[in-house]
């Protein structure tokens, strides 16, 4: 299989501003290496399964609920499942990787870990964004971390909740969010309780994290982008080759310049051929088009 990377002309950071590539191969490709088998529809949604059908991933570009990832765990293929994780259409693509990068591991080794209950404390789960300087509070049954910069947070909702609920949306367990308040902008992914503890550390370390990643500008949400941090990816230094080509370039554009200032040019005379687009270019018609 091959690997699949996110690039852009931008780095972000913090992570949970930066918005959404809305590219799905990144965070498939885990599960598609451990022996995961994967379709699409006619609407272009894409489903993972595991071979023996207890483990499953949509990617729902085409569903109306805003909800682009559903990753859940069944012991029973036939039966609802034994818990399920969400992720919106604004949630940084990489947070959806680090889930099922730490799924796809803990399935390859023990099938059933990944099908049972959370097995660890809670406070497992809060460790990377407690380390990472987060603030913690509480609100009765409730606990609650927020960013440094206030503009992202998780929250875990203690006592007894009622499974089928989770599974509706009604309730949460675990929901973690970022970036300002607005539709474009703002993301929330959810983790119910049944949710290994150790597939929710991975994704909050990925939030913690201070790393910036890549992005196209035109991805990063409007809002976002008074409070995150952006640069522009430095251009590679040139070769040798590159240096020449580039001069035989102007050398062109030279004398096409000339040719189209001469005052006894002919109709007939064509201009110097147009350089093709560039592959950045391309990508960043194709992301304003996405957008």
């Amino acid at each position: 299989m091959p690997s699949h990377t996110l690039d852009g002309d931008v780095y972000v950071t913090p992570l949970y501003l930066a918005g959404s590539t809305t590219v799905g191969d990144p965070a498939m490709q885990p599960l598609l290496d451990h022996g995961c088998m994967a379709h699409s529809d006619e609407l272009a949604n894409v489903y993972v399964s595991s071979p023996d059908q207890h483990v499953r991933l949509g990617f729902l570009p085409e569903v109306t609920d805003n909800t682009l990832w559903k990753v859940a765990a069944h012991s029973d293929p036939f039966g609802p499942p034994d818990w399920l994780a969400t992720f919106d259409s604004n949630t940084p693509t990489e947070l959806v990787t680090a889930f099922t990068s730490a799924l796809a591991t803990t399935y390859a080794k023990d099938p059933d870990a990944a099908l049972t209950g959370p097995g660890r404390p809670a406070e497992e789960g809060f460790r990377p964004l407690e380390d990472a300087g987060w603030k913690r509070g509480s609100w009765q049954l409730t606990t609650l971390f927020t960013a440094p910069d206030e503009i992202a947070g998780l929250t875990y909702r203690g006592g007894v909740l009622d499974r089928h609920a989770e599974l509706r949306g009604d309730q949460d367990r675990w929901l973690l969010w970022g970036g300002r308040d607005g539709f474009s902008s703002r993301w929330y992914a959810t983790f119910t309780s049944s949710v290994p503890v150790d597939l929710i550390a991975a994704t909050t370390a990925r939030l913690a994290d201070p790393a910036p990643v890549l992005r196209y500008e035109i991805e990063v949400p409007k809002r976002n982008r008074g409070a995150a941090q952006i640069r522009p990816v430095s251009p590679p230094v040139p070769t040798p080759l590159d240096v020449r080509r580039a001069a035989a370039a102007r050398a062109r554009s030279h004398v096409g310049h000339l040719v189209r200032r001469a005052p006894a040019a002919s109709a007939t005379t064509g201009s110097p051929s147009a350089v093709p687009p560039t592959r950045l270019a391309h990508r960043r018609r194709a992301a304003a088009a996405r957008s």
